[in-house]
């Protein structure tokens, strides 16, 4: 019956395309949106990834890690007092103008570390040494900057090329990999005390503090212990746990809470859906309407209306795993093609095939249901009719 079942799937090829075209089409727009905004949220968290540290402590009113409100110096002695901390080092973070050699402005997420320990400096050096920070004017880019801050195209920044950040000499001595931040701007580090000088000045500077916890302690731990001695809030980087001290779940929360990117690509995601439904149902119930000849007669012989649905079930399930895996073969093109040229953002966790796998099913089992009602009503003698 199931060899059956696919010549008469085969055997009408206009519509069988027509079926794997709207699952492709459902699997693809679902998959790909999905992960572009995971991946988008995942840039949301850049900073965090890029000045890695156990624990970060902020302003009380600071929600998510693209939100800087200034704490006192005095804040980073309070920290370092506090049971359970290794070390904690100021950070610097903010957006700052870069002029280039055509006098135009580009805008760059400044970080500035401490000198002596390089806490919150990139991890991924591509050239130069982070010791390098030491020397005056001093700065490390990351791979973006070296395109971005380039008046030619062809021509990226190289080691000890200059910029001018607010008016103010900078010289490069270093490039380093680093994630794409939210803003698509790129990253420049260099040390605390000249990120000050290059930044406007204001009564409060510190941007955030970066605290190592001590052996035999947890960051969770530690984080509880600065909060009730300081009344600063502190977050912890454990990489996205479902926890409201974790800093990279609270950013995320943060956007989908309070921006309409999750509508947005929400709302693309369920067009992909309607339409995957619409193709679906209407072809395959129209084959089912062009072959009901076919199963009067399969009727008339005896098939049970067990065996014809069970025949429309293995028809629907083909269909929907050859569309599902052409749509998920093409965005994963698409996602190469992205971490490939560096946007737009891309990134797929496991669940998100899983889930689409599942409405997927979903589709194919609605589009199946109004056939096997309509073969179930199906008068054998049909057959036999003119």
């Amino acid at each position: 019956m199931f060899r059956l079942a696919l010549k008469m799937l085969f055997g009408d090829p206009t519509k069988y395309l027509m079926l794997v075209f709207g699952v492709t089409f459902a699997s693809f727009l679902m998959v790909q949106q999905s992960s572009v905004f995971c991946g988008l949220m995942l840039w949301t968290t850049a900073t965090i990834k890029n000045a890695p540290a156990p624990i970060w402590v902020v302003e009380t009113e600071v929600r998510q890690v693209n939100q800087t409100i200034a704490m006192r110096d005095t804040d980073l002695t309070r920290i370092r007092s506090v049971d359970g901390v290794e070390w904690a080092m100021p950070l610097y973070s903010g957006v700052q103008n870069v002029r280039l050699d055509d006098g135009s402005l580009t805008v760059v997420q400044l970080l500035g570390i401490d000198a002596t320990t390089f806490a919150g400096g990139p991890t991924r050096m591509v050239e130069g040494d982070i010791t390098s920070l030491r020397q005056p004017n001093a700065i490390i880019v990351d791979e973006l900057a070296t395109v971005k801050l380039s008046t030619d195209p062809k021509k990226p920044l190289q080691m000890g090329d200059r910029l001018e950040i607010n008016d103010q000499e900078a010289r490069i001595v270093g490039i380093c990999k680093a994630m794409r931040s939210f803003t698509g701007g790129p990253y420049i580090w260099t040390t605390y005390d000249r990120a000050l000088n290059y930044a406007p000045p204001q009564r409060k500077m510190l941007s955030a503090v970066l605290v190592q916890n001590q052996a035999g302690t947890t960051p969770d731990q530690v984080a509880e212990r600065i909060d009730q001695a300081t009344g600063l809030k502190a977050f912890v980087n454990t990489g996205f746990k479902t926890s409201e001290r974790d800093f990279n779940t609270a950013t995320i929360f943060w956007y989908v809470k309070n921006t309409g990117i999750p509508i947005s690509f929400g709302t693309t995601v369920l067009v992909g859906f309607i339409v995957g439904v619409a193709i679906s149902c209407q072809t395959f119930y129209l084959f089912v309407l062009d072959n009901l000849k076919h199963y009067g007669a399969l009727k008339a012989m005896g098939a049970s209306t067990w065996k014809l649905c069970m025949m429309l079930f293995s028809q629907v399930a083909v269909v929907g795993f050859v569309g599902y895996g052409i749509g998920l073969l093409l965005a994963s093109r698409f996602g190469s093609f992205a971490l490939t040229n560096k946007q737009p953002p891309f990134f797929m966790p496991d669940i998100i095939p899983i889930a689409v796998l599942g409405v997927i099913i979903f589709i194919c089992f609605l589009s199946a249901l109004l056939g096997v009602i309509r073969v179930a009503l199906l008068d054998s003698a049909i057959v036999f009719r003119g």
